[in-house]
């Protein structure tokens, strides 16, 4: 048994911390616990909840008011995953700056990085999003039907990220990406790059997007992006999103071509 005075020696250590990690431990409750909990309690997933509160609060038709009421939902209530407000200002901006007229996304989740993707394209272009996981495809597909885009404009593909790739071209008449954005799990990050790179999926010049890649992190693909020479990279420091005290970033990459 630890006795008293060893463990009041511990305490300060102990104080510190939680005093320097207190962010990190908010998350975990918020975004874990809370949902853990409330899973549990209500027999809907934390998704379903989000579209309820945006079914019930958002207007039609407006993308822009759909990703406030998200933003809302992700301050208020509930954390969601998505890249939030202050970085989707950095994607808005580089898609404004490109303007692609073929758009891959990673990662659709529940549909917010879909909406903020295709209310910023150009006339005649379409947006390709891949989700893993046919629950969030469900309500992505609300969402997205909810703010207005036809399956002209946006296409969502259910699928594992790696075997939907090799058969973007085929079947889904993908000929190549002007622009991507990563928002899956950052584990598979480099593994799809480099399919997007073998299987001739990038346009010459093409701007990829990568959210979270300084939290939680993408180690090896910033490696890589960085020293194979097919690109050009910076990452832009933000925030994890809706925690402002947690810094993050996305890296921006600008495809120069196979070596």
């Amino acid at each position: 048994m630890v006795s008293p005075a060893i463990a009041l020696a511990f305490l300060p250590f102990i104080v510190t911390l939680l005093i320097r990690y207190r962010h990190y431990l908010l998350l975990l409750y918020r975004a874990v616990l809370v949902t853990w909990l409330r899973d549990r309690l209500t027999g809907t997933s934390r998704e379903q909840r989000a579209f309820q509160y945006v079914l019930a609060h958002a207007i039609p038709g407006d993308p822009h008011h759909i990703l406030r009421t998200f933003d809302q939902w992700c301050y208020h209530c509930e954390h969601l995953s998505c890249v939030g407000p202050d970085k989707g200002r950095i994607v808005e901006r580089v898609l404004l700056e490109r303007a692609p007229l073929r758009v891959l996304e990673l990662g659709t989740y529940c549909g917010y990085g879909t909406v903020l993707l295709a209310q910023g394209l150009p006339p005649g272009a379409r947006l390709y999003t891949i989700e893993g996981d046919p629950r969030h495809a469900a309500v992505a597909e609300k969402v997205i039907r909810l703010a207005g885009f036809s399956e002209q404009t946006v296409e969502l593909i259910v699928g594992p990220s790696e075997e939907v790739i090799p058969r973007l071209r085929e079947k889904h008449g993908l000929m190549n990406a002007n622009f991507v954005f990563m928002d899956h799990w950052k584990r598979c990050y480099l593994r799809d790059l480099q399919l997007l790179e073998s299987h001739q999926l990038l346009a010459e010049g093409a701007t990829i997007l990568a959210d979270n890649v300084l939290f939680p992190g993408a180690p090896h693909f910033l490696q890589y992006a960085k020293t194979c020479g097919k690109y050009h990279c910076k990452v832009h420091r933000a925030n994890l999103e809706y925690f402002r005290a947690i810094p993050d970033g996305i890296a921006e990459l600008r495809y120069t071509g196979t070596h």
